[in-house]
């Protein structure tokens, strides 16, 4: 066993007035496997790179272990996959390397294609046979599930399972409570650690989060009695004191002893409540610092009077004259809500591109009902750049309902002024999002819309999805959410 320590950590970005952490203070056993949450821009990759010692911060982290780091850096892309393997995991053999692949039910042959070809999901998994083969020091791995497979992200949680210790940066519930037993929560106002896994730290943090917030309705409560208490005991005190030195006629007797004894008795009931006020109001102020108020989201979506409004009968897509899928039919009406499964590369995303229009080779009979109105959420985020008034206008949206929605989702308001590219991936997939639930649609096709996206935005995805019940498309790997969602399934692979 050993301990990662970190003592009085503080640390900012250069440029930046507020601090990532400030004064932060805890140990880490390295046999623990631990899940890193906390919402976009809470510093959970910082954290990791501070490890890394790629920034210089205040304070000191003393650790006595080798670490690395995932997703591995790829220098070169422009190199056949089988080059960057070998780069990574220098001692494993071909055969180990083909058997890994064969493990994540990959064919063998992306090894010999250049890199920056791959899908997504075919990249990770190339980085990802590296990570398994590569040796035995402390993982710090950070968001590995984004752009795979349902399958692989099995075979992953059983490699990871296998692991004495780790850190794991991910926003997929199920699969960090399949693989963790700690978890690091980075809060608004400190940062815990618990034992447990994902689900059992919810159920804690939300049972504390309804104590705080019951808690503080009573001590609002009784600050608002005592003051108006406190109020009248002064305005008796006051006339009691007036009445000292009152004239009264020759017929009149009154102890004025009595009179100075009650005034003063009413002085100190005043001056108590004032106390009493005092330490409800100190106590009301340490409540509520942590709780993430999960603020609904709105959808607009509008029901179209075509039916359906998409037909496919006997459909293969088809990539350089071949079929990839064996032929499948369905329909999508107003109200589906229908999730898209497959292993990564077998034409999941080309579907949507042939709903959208776009030209892609296929067998078969496929038909979209005319004139309606689509609002997409692609895959990558690449094209994102200017700022947030510019993307609201050339995208035509409502710019306050826009921001409207990136604050529900976390994006403070101090980031409205920064330019798009210089954002974080979860920040620019809550811009993606943003702006497709700002747009009147018929239909709303999203592709793999969670990725990077923390796990408390997730919950007011679906809770907006359920409420507001759009016609909606969509593929997404995150079991838990698709669970929750999908009213049909469309499986490439049946």
């Amino acid at each position: 066993m050993s301990l990662i320590s970190i003592n009085n950590l503080t640390f900012k970005y250069d440029g930046s007035y507020n601090n990532v952490f400030e004064d932060v203070s805890f140990n880490i056993d390295t046999d623990w496997k631990l899940g890193l949450i906390g919402r976009n821009g809470k510093g959970k990759t910082t954290f990791l790179k501070l490890l890394q010692g790629k920034y210089e911060y205040k304070g000191t982290i003393l650790k006595n272990i080798d670490v690395d780091y995932f997703p591995f850096e790829v220098a070169n892309k422009d190199r056949m996959s089988i080059e960057i393997v070998n780069e990574i995991a220098p001692n494993a053999s071909d055969w180990e390397i083909i058997k890994e692949l064969n493990l994540l039910n990959t064919n063998t042959e992306i090894l010999y294609r250049n890199f920056n070809l791959l899908s997504g999901g075919e990249q990770a998994k190339i980085l990802l046979i590296s990570l398994f083969l590569k040796g035995n020091n402390f993982l710090l791995i950070d968001e590995p599930t984004n752009h795979l497979d349902i399958e692989t992200r099995h075979n992953l949680s059983r490699f990871l399972e296998k692991k004495k210790g780790f850190i794991l940066v991910s926003h997929d519930r199920n699969f960090l409570d399949k693989v963790v037993n700690h978890i690091i929560a980075i809060n608004n106002n400190n940062i815990e650690i618990v034992q447990g896994n994902f689900s059992s730290w919810k159920e804690n943090k939300d049972k504390q989060d309804n104590f705080e917030i019951v808690q503080n309705e009573r001590l609002q409560k009784d600050i608002n009695r005592l003051e108006i208490a406190s109020k009248n005991s002064a305005k008796w005190s006051n006339e009691a004191e007036k009445s000292k030195s009152k004239k009264y006629n020759s017929e009149t007797t009154i102890d004025k002893g009595y009179v100075g004894h009650k005034a003063s008795k009413m002085m100190k009931s005043s001056k108590v409540m004032e106390q009493r006020i005092q330490k409800a109001i100190d106590e009301k102020t340490n409540l509520l610092k942590n709780i993430d108020r999960n603020d609904t989201l709105k959808i607009i979506p509008v029901q179209s009077n075509k039916s359906p409004l998409v037909l496919a009968r006997d459909l293969q897509i088809k990539y350089n004259g071949q079929t990839i899928f064996k032929p499948i039919s369905f329909e999508i009406s107003n109200g589906d809500r229908a999730q898209i499964v497959g292993r990564n590369g077998i034409g999941k995303s080309s579907i949507l591109k042939l709903i959208l229009g776009k030209e892609i080779q296929y067998n078969g009979e496929f038909k979209v009902a005319n004139e309606l109105k689509i609002s997409y959420v692609s895959q990558s985020t690449e094209a994102l750049k200017g700022n947030l008034r510019t993307f609201a206008l050339e995208n035509k949206i409502d710019e306050s309902i826009f921001k409207a929605m990136l604050v529900k989702m976390g994006i403070s308001k101090s980031d409205f002024d920064k330019e798009i590219q210089d954002m974080s991936e979860g920040q620019k997939k809550k811009i993606l999002i943003a702006k497709s639930i700002s747009e009147e649609a018929n239909v709303y096709i999203w592709d793999e819309p969670l990725n990077y996206i923390d796990i408390l935005t997730r919950i007011q995805i679906e809770d907006a999805i359920l409420k507001y019940k759009p016609t909606l498309i969509f593929i997404e790997h995150d079991e838990t959410f698709a669970k929750k969602i999908a009213t049909k399934v469309i499986d490439l692979e049946k």
